[in-house]
């Protein structure tokens, strides 16, 4: 068993489905109806990711001997501590213009990123890339159009931009620091190195904020440590949400 593939592929699944735990958040609550529907819709995407990709690694784990382990158990029963998605996706709502400028800041580390996956000699995880890179096009032009459309819009929808620029830059750097299964298992096969993607991703992210008049950050002090199971204390209240019913009716099926 390749541990370090199958932490890589968990990594992958759990960005999938806690950015979309949080988006479903807004599921009735969104401004207008359209947006309601299309930031559900995003959760839903984002949710069959994960599942995608949890059923890949339950396969490798389950090669191994271990028989009992499925998407389910994956992203159900596993604690806080074991959850290596990056601190961006567990970061809270906050107003519209915080969870729009999450999902661009996001969607655009995701786009490129599949774009690499999909070359991947890895069969399995290139197919799930390919899949997923066109509902991620979706999702990066949705939340580009959005930053555009409140960063120039009203004086209050543009001083609520800044203020999720300055709330979410600083989990931005953590996407492009290897994690250590990230650095070991950085075969084509494997993954893909994250570090690459950045200059990709900074050109996209400066034309977007340019366009919507929003300044593009300065450096400043980078938190990082979800990749490798250091979490803020939101994912604790995430998973006890999600995870409860499992845990409450062990083995319980829908």
């Amino acid at each position: 068993m390749n541990k370090n593939k199958i932490d890589y592929i968990l990594h992958l699944a759990d960005d999938a489905l806690i950015l979309g735990h949080r988006n479903s958040e807004w599921c009735g609550q969104g401004p207008v109806l359209e947006q309601d529907i299309a930031i559900t819709n995003i959760s839903l995407d984002l949710i069959g990711q994960a599942r995608n990709f949890y059923q890949y690694a339950a396969q490798l784990i389950n090669g191994s001997g271990n028989e009992q382990t499925t998407e389910d158990t994956l992203a159900y029963l596993r604690d806080n501590r074991q959850f290596k998605n990056c601190l961006l996706v567990e970061q809270p709502n906050g107003d519209w213009a915080k969870t729009i400028l999450r999902q661009f800041l996001f969607s655009s580390y995701q786009f490129f990123l599949y774009q690499r996956l999909q070359k991947s000699i890895d069969d399995h995880l290139a197919a799930i890339a390919e899949k997923s890179l066109k509902e991620v096009a979706y999702h990066l032009r949705w939340s580009s159009e959005w930053v555009i459309r409140l960063g120039e819009g009203t004086a209050e929808s543009h001083e609520r931009m800044l203020k999720a620029i300055d709330e979410l830059w600083m989990y931005t750097g953590e996407l492009f620091t290897p994690a250590s299964y990230e650095t070991l298992a950085s075969t084509p096969a494997d993954s893909t190195d994250v570090s690459s993607l950045k200059a990709n991703w900074e050109e996209k992210i400066k034309s977007v904020l340019n366009e919507a008049t929003l300044p593009y950050p300065q450096t400043v002090f980078m938190q990082t440590g979800g990749k490798e199971g250091k979490h803020t204390e939101y994912l604790g209240y995430i998973l006890a949400d999600l995870q409860f019913m499992q845990r409450a009716y062990p083995g319980c099926e829908w």
